[in-house]
Parts: structure tokens; C-alpha cells; sequence
């Protein structure tokens, strides 16, 4: 017999500070197959244990290179992709293995801004359909008021309400994401996880975009898991920043802390590579050697090592764990002698 979920007990949201959303070492590997039998004869280990959290209200960046495993983070979290082990506890409620019929109750609470706007809607429905379809999975203002509802949320976006009758197309890729943000806020969630939601927009459009969603996430009082490659935009929006590599947390710390005064090396190489807008200022840029590693297999120890400068030969032998080196601010290094 399927568990009912009252909604009433979902929006029992934690106070200010408490946290919403707890993770504890996750886990997400894509097996790979092989051989007559298709037998798994390896894992590509995209997330290995991972641990953090939200706390309400707060608005938590996620930052690291191309294939640091920031988007299946993310979108393990929601549970678009099945962990392969840990635990994802929102609002003191372990839906790590809940059943489906469950789930959609908490996915109401959890929404995401997918990264391209002109791939994450689907161009033969009309605008207000793409809204207006989270609105009837969930049965919510139904007759006139769903037209009403979806008027109201392309206004908040700063759309016009009388554009919900046109196609995708119609729009600019800026107006896009505001649609998929639009679509995200419709079901009235506690918990979002924005991915990349501006990498693939003009330079002029970006600004508005993350303007927009800082303003509602202070007007709604959202959790947001903001992943994204410009840590620039990370600081200006961000409460705290987690630093990825490979799949494992790097350094965790506020988000002006972390940008000043960086613990780990690999946030140093990071924040060094970041342009800074005065021509008058100079950096000492950091070149990080080769490749990031193959998750398929990782580096023994500290799986920064291979392009680490500061790398000594205990870093092969023992995987740093995330503890905490000052108020808030945690990083996984063994050394303790640099930075």
C-alpha cells in the first residue's frame, strides 16, 4: 500500500538557519559494461561522498572545472538521477529511497533551472502549456485561476502575461530562462537547484538574470543551489561556496572568506584564473598541468594531487577528509602548512 504524503507536513519548513536540505555521503556512479554478458566491468564515480548542507533561506554556490560533478550533484539531489548511495534528508525526511507516488508530493518543494534555455522547453507547447503543466500533474488552481497563476508568474519574471499563448521560438534566450524560471517557481517550492542558469546566455543578459534571481529568492525566501563556472557571479550571489574536483568537496566557506582567503589549492588555482575587472591590478596566475583525471579511475589519496603544486608523497596515500580550519570554513588538505 503506497504512504500518502500530507503537504501540510512537507511546508513544516525548519526555521531561519536550520537546515532544509542535509547530504550525506553521496554517492552517484554510472556503471559501464562490458563484454559478451554486458557485465559492469567499471564505474565512472561522477559523485563520491559528498556531505553539506542548506539551511533555509540561504543561497549556496557550487563551483569547479568541466567534469567536477556540479551538475549530477545537483541533479541527484532532486532525485532526476538515482543516487548510488548516502543520504539526501529534506526537511528531516530521508527521500533517498521513497517511492514515486511519495516523491511527487516532495518534488513540489524541490524544482530546478535547467542550464539551456533552448533545450529544456519543449517547442511544441505554448508557453502557458509549459507552466501550466507542473500546475495540473499537481492539481493546483484549477478552471480560471491556473490562467491567472501563470499570468502572475510571467509578470514576476518580467514577462508580459499576454506572451503565454506563443511557442519557445517566439522568445529570446534570455526570455527562455526566464520562462524556465517562471516554471520552476509555479508549484510555489522551498528548495531550488540552479543549473548554470546563465553560462548560456549574451553578457548583457546574464546581469539581468541574476539580479532577477536574487530578487526572488529574498522575496520568497528560497534555498538555492546556484551552480556555475563565473565565480565572480558566485561571490556577488552566494552565502557560501562549495568547491568541487572530481567528484569530492574541495573547500566549503563563506562566500567572501573563501574568495580572500582561499585554504586549499585548488580554490587558490581557481581564484587566480578569475579575471579581475581592473586592468591596474595584476595577478599571479596558477597553471594547473594537464587533464582533470579520468573518473572512471581517480587518483589514490587526494584526488587533486596529480596537478597539485604543493603535492608531497603522503598525498597518495590518504584521501583528506573535510574538516573544519576556522569558523564555517572547511577544506580536505592534508597539509597544513600552506595557504
Amino acid at each position: 500500500m503506497t504512504a500518502v504524503v500530507d503537504r501540510n507536513t512537507i511546508r513544516k519548513l525548519p526555521a531561519m538557519g536550520e537546515p532544509l536540505v542535509e547530504v550525506k555521503d553521496l554517492q552517484k556512479f554510472f556503471p559501464i559494461r562490458g563484454g559478451l554478458l554486458s557485465r559492469v566491468v567499471g564505474n565512472v564515480q561522477a559523485v563520491n561522498g559528498v556531505s553539506f548542507s542548506l539551511r533555509r533561506g540561504e543561497v549556496v554556490g557550487v563551483v569547479g572545472e568541466s567534469g567536477s560533478g556540479k551538475t549530477v550533484m545537483g541533479r541527484t539531489l532532486l532525485r532526476l538521477l538515482e543516487p548510488t548511495g548516502g543520504q539526501i534528508i529534506f526537511n528531516g525526511k530521508d527521500i533517498t529511497r521513497i517511492g514515486k507516488s511519495e516523491l511527487r508530493d516532495y518534488r513540489r518543494e524541490m524544482q530546478v533551472i535547467f542550464q539551456d534555455p533552448f533545450a529544456s522547453l519543449n517547442p511544441r507547447m505554448t508557453i502557458s502549456e509549459i507552466i501550466g503543466e507542473a500546475l495540473q500533474i499537481h492539481n493546483l488552481h484549477p478552471g480560471k485561476a491556473r490562467v491567472e497563476r501563470i499570468a502572475e508568474l510571467l509578470t514576476r519574471v518580467g514577462l508580459r502575461p499576454e506572451t503565454m499563448g506563443r511557442y519557445p521560438h517566439e522568445f529570446s534566450g534570455g526570455q527562455r530562462q526566464r520562462i524556465g524560471i517562471a516554471r520552476a517557481l509555479a508549484v510555489d517550492p522551498a528548495f531550488i537547484v540552479a543549473d548554470e542558469p546563465t553560462s548560456a546566455l549574451d553578457v548583457s543578459i546574464q546581469a539581468q538574470v541574476v539580479n532577477l534571481l536574487q530578487d526572488l529568492q529574498e522575496e520568497l525566501g528560497l534555498t538555492v543551489l546556484f551552480i556555475a563556472h563565473d565565480l565572480a557571479v558566485v561571490e556577488y550571489i552566494c552565502d557560501r561556496i562549495i568547491v568541487m574536483y572530481l567528484g569530492k568537496i574541495m573547500e566549503i566557506a563563506p562566500s567572501r572568506e573563501l574568495n580572500r582567503n582561499p585554504k586549499h589549492p585548488y580554490t587558490e588555482a581557481l581564484l587566480s584564473a578569475a579575471p579581475i575587472p581592473d586592468p591596474t591590478v595584476k595577478r599571479q596566475r596558477i597553471i594547473l598541468e594537464g587533464d582533470i583525471p579520468s573518473p572512471i579511475n581517480p587518483p589514490s589519496g587526494c584526488v587533486f594531487r596529480t596537478r597539485c603544486r604543493y603535492a608531497i608523497p603522503e598525498c597518495a596515500m590518504v584521501v583528506p577528509p573535510l574538516l573544519e580550519v576556522s569558523p564555517g570554513h572547511f577544506k580536505a588538505c592534508i597539509r597544513d602548512d600552506i595557504l
